[in-house]
């Protein structure tokens, strides 16, 4: 299975922290990770809060882990909570299930790996994932 490459993933970090400052949104940390949920890349902005690494990691680690975008999640909390509170203790406490998370998909539609940011509003968050990963030439599979 192919996987992200660094250059890659430093390309989908650089373009969505060039989104985000356009936005003029809070300073974003941003990981990339592969498809095994291992970090490829990440990039904490001047300013932003040390937890925000911890929580951008685990919405890409919930995206990589589940198969899901974060947001995803998040809707499946809402409609199963129980079932979202035994995944969050089995997790260890390592996924968010808010937007923010989402899947880094190839040419031939196969994931291989994910973006995870945290800084701003979870919904701007991901829009700047979005951007980064198309920017790097890929796609995702947001529901937002």
């Amino acid at each position: 299975m192919k996987e992200i490459t660094l250059k890659q993933a430093n390309e989908i970090i650089n373009a969505a922290h060039r989104e985000g400052q356009e936005r003029k949104l809070a300073p974003l940390t941003i990981v990339v990770l592969d498809t095994g949920g291992h970090i490829r890349a990440l990039s904490r902005a001047d300013g932003a809060s040390f937890m925000r690494s911890k929580i951008a990691m685990a919405k890409a680690w919930g995206a990589i882990g589940m198969g899901l975008p974060s947001s995803a999640l998040d809707e499946m909390g809402k409609q199963r909570p129980m079932f979202m509170n035994a995944l969050i203790h089995i997790a260890d406490q390592g996924l968010m299930p808010v937007a923010g998370g989402v899947l880094v998909r190839d040419h031939n539609n196969t994931v291989i790996g994910s973006v995870g940011i945290s800084g701003d509003l979870s919904d701007q968050d991901e829009h700047c994932a979005i951007v980064g990963i198309k920017a790097a030439g890929f796609s995702t599979d947001s529901i937002k």
